[in-house]
């Protein structure tokens, strides 16, 4: 269905095609933050994709958001993901991981501590716990030393990612998670050098970028963001003066690639940012329902659009071996949304089966031929 196309450079590190799988929380971890066997099988069953970005690890455990998360903070959760990489490597693929903090995202019942923020202001809406859904609590807000320690923690976190065999590390600025929220002016209420002015409030999110780069080499490390999206109580204001903003801020520190969420290839903030970003965008389309046909046409949109690599989330994780089907113009398996989150366990995880009637990804990565795009 899907065009064949050539590999991919991206930084030190060759793509066979342009399909890249997104980075999905699944809670799947062990209560401490640990990668378990299970995930290392889920991840195996998609090497297939051209890169695979791994779920949201937190970099300290303030930063926990919600139960069973993964983290990579202690060499426990170090070994966990080493487990995994060596089984997505061994299944002939290649994986970043995505480095997030919560923010005010998060429950003391859940993490023992209380949640930070830009300042003191409260998510919206309940938050899960091990015990349910709960309230929000009020979230600290972070002093100057809070910030500039969380940079630090995040770039020992990419550091504790190439131990654990990661190619590279994405930061997350996206999603309503604490980056997100410094960008955000409802959550961002400071005076200070990281508030006020879209100027300012972008202040945070390149420190951050730069203590991940100067910690692991630019080429290493990506950046994900989603311009406008409220998800997780957020309003950002100024949108399209924020974010080029921040496209120029880090246009010249090479990094490997700017991830761009929701991305809509008429809109005129998406053609700006592909304009002023130099190196790759990866985008993620809005696919309003999950069809081999709908995937190949939101992924040639993009393509056309100018991004070189298109993430892909849920087709991804319905369909271990989503390359293939596209490649044949095979039917999709469709997500059983009872399983996707908060209740572990392998139904729903890893039981989806591929084109020969298993769950594995054998036939997948077996496969010859060109790939797609």
């Amino acid at each position: 269905m899907t065009q064949p196309t050539d590999t991919f450079q991206l930084g030190p590190l060759a793509l066979p095609h342009r399909l890249v799988m997104a980075p999905l929380t699944r809670n799947r971890a062990a209560a401490d933050g640990t990668p378990t066997p299970l995930m290392a099988e889920y991840y195996a069953q998609r090497a297939s994709a051209g890169l695979i970005i791994g779920e949201a690890s937190t970099p300290n455990a303030t930063g926990q958001t919600y139960p069973n998360i993964t983290a990579i903070h202690r060499p426990e959760h170090v070994a966990g993901w080493r487990r995994v990489t060596d089984a997505v490597r061994a299944a002939g693929g290649r994986m970043f991981l995505q480095l997030q903090h919560g923010g005010r995202v998060g429950h003391p019942a859940t993490s023992g501590h209380t949640p930070v923020a830009p300042s003191p202001v409260p998510l919206p809406e309940t938050v899960f716990t091990p015990g349910g859904h709960r309230p929000s609590v009020v979230p600290r807000e972070m002093t100057v030393a809070d910030v500039r320690a969380t940079a630090a923690d995040f770039a020992a976190a990419a550091r504790n990612a190439l131990d654990a065999g990661f190619e590279g590390v994405e930061v997350h600025s996206a999603n309503g998670h604490l980056l997100h929220q410094f960008l955000a002016a409802n959550v961002n209420h400071r005076t200070d050098a990281y508030g006020g002015p879209a100027a300012r409030r972008i202040r945070f999110v390149v420190e951050v970028v730069e203590a991940v780069a100067d910690a692991v080499g630019p080429e290493r490390v990506g950046l994900r963001i989603s311009p406008g999206n409220t998800v997780n109580g957020i309003q950002e204001g100024e949108t399209d003066i924020l974010y080029p903003a921040l496209v120029a801020a880090l246009r010249g520190h090479g990094l490997a690639y700017l991830h761009l969420v929701h991305a809509d290839p008429d809109a005129p903030l998406y053609r700006r940012i592909r304009a002023d970003w130099p190196g790759t965008l990866i985008a993620n389309p809005v696919l309003g329902e999950l069809t081999t046909e709908a995937v190949d046409r939101g992924t040639r949109r993009l393509l056309a659009s100018g991004a070189e690599l298109v993430a892909l989330g849920r087709p991804f994780l319905a369909n271990p071996d989503l390359v293939a089907r596209l490649r044949l113009g095979a039917p999709l398996n469709q997500p059983r949304d009872r399983y996707l989150m908060y209740v572990g366990g392998a139904t729903g995880y890893t039981d989806y089966p591929t084109l020969d009637g298993h769950p594995s990804s054998d036939s997948i990565v077996a496969l010859d031929g060109p790939r797609v795009a």
